[in-house]
């Protein structure tokens, strides 16, 4: 801009442009700092989402309205195992720990219902090939007699499905047992189900089960 066109501005009273041009640049820099900010922000929440979703679904559920605390073990082809002592391990993630009535209380409204469903949940949020194993663990029995636990491996993506289901009696307090071991392959896809026993639990029982007693 020149000189002469300052010079003017000044004399005919209009406003001086350098203030104009001081505004406008500043008007730039939010812009500039704001269009930065979505570019770091963003790819974050698009990482979060995808680490979120659930490739399988594991899950033990036992009969609704019992006191018995039962625990679902999981572990991957990493050799970590999660449960309730360890809620996240690699890509698994314990998304319920059910420990029979002690949580089932809920409030609706500010008034205390019972919600009856017992039930644990372990999501593998991705298709890492190796074998899983899930375990299922009698931690506090109240029950007289052996409980009956549903097992389900269902898989969600691209399509759910289950791709696996049993029912195991546990006998008592301290009773584990395998209730699946299955692999996942280079595809992604699951194959070789048993349920060869194996102890996940790190209890070294010095005593002899209250069920084989």
């Amino acid at each position: 801009m020149s000189r002469s066109f300052y010079q003017a501005g000044t004399q005919s009273g209009t406003v001086v442009d350098p203030f104009i041009d001081l505004l406008f640049n500043a008007l730039l820099g939010f812009v500039f700092l704001f269009l930065t900010a979505l570019l770091y922000i963003n790819p974050k929440q698009s990482e979060a989402n995808v680490e979120k979703q659930a490739e399988f679904v594991i899950s033990a559920s036992w009969p609704e309205n019992l006191k018995d605390d039962i625990d679902l073990w999981v572990r991957g082809p990493d050799d970590q195992t999660v449960s309730y002592l360890k809620r996240e391990a690699g890509w698994l993630h314990l998304d319920r720990d059910d420990r029979g009535e002690v949580n089932d209380i809920i409030i609706v409204d500010g008034v205390e219902k019972v919600h009856p469903v017992n039930q644990e949940i372990v999501t593998i949020r991705k298709k890492h090939p190796g074998e899983y194993i899930a375990n299922i663990f009698y931690y506090d029995a109240f029950s007289t007699t052996p409980i009956p636990v549903d097992i389900r491996v269902d898989q969600v993506n691209p399509v759910f499905k289950t791709v696996y289901r049993t029912q195991l009696m546990l006998n008592g307090m301290d009773d584990e047992q395998t209730a699946v071991r299955f692999t996942v392959n280079e595809t992604g896809d699951t194959e070789g189900f048993n349920n060869l026993p194996i102890v996940l639990t790190p209890y070294a029982l010095d005593h002899t089960p209250s069920w084989a007693k």
